[in-house]
């Protein structure tokens, strides 16, 4: 069922134009995760998906987030923005302070290439917590 809607997203062309069509698609792709892990969906112009990567892979409380990384591999998909998202698998999407402060990095860092960040949205089984929604961006 992930493969056909990956599939349909790229194939259609559907936008994330929205927090919510993000954490739809997030929800089937990262609930239930027993580790944490660090997703990217690499978007065009028109935040239309090009790609999705798990970057990084961690423990059941942490990951850890290499800024180097993501500039490198959204430079390679020749990405207009990211959506960053990763998961918590205790179910509390509370975002820590190593959350909030690898975020604002990231941001920065890609803003030196151009590269927009619209959101980074934490996946806590059902629940899913938006950056953006909280002004934390």
């Amino acid at each position: 069922a992930l493969t056909l809607l990956d599939r349909h997203l790229r194939e259609t062309g559907v936008a994330f134009t929205s927090t919510q069509a993000a954490r739809d698609w997030l929800k089937l792709k990262m609930a239930g995760l027993e580790r944490e892990e660090f997703m990217v969906l690499y978007l065009n112009q028109q935040n239309q998906l090009i790609a999705h990567e798990i970057l990084f892979a961690g423990s059941i409380s942490s990951t850890e987030v290499h800024p180097r990384e993501v500039v490198k591999r959204a430079l390679y998909f020749n990405a207009a923005a990211v959506i960053l998202a990763h998961n918590h698998p205790s179910g509390d999407t509370t975002p820590s302070l190593a959350d909030k402060t690898i975020t604002q990095r990231l941001v920065q860092a890609l803003q030196l290439v151009d590269i927009r960040v619209p959101d980074h949205l934490i996946v806590g089984g059902a629940q899913i917590l938006s950056f953006a929604e909280h002004g934390l961006l």
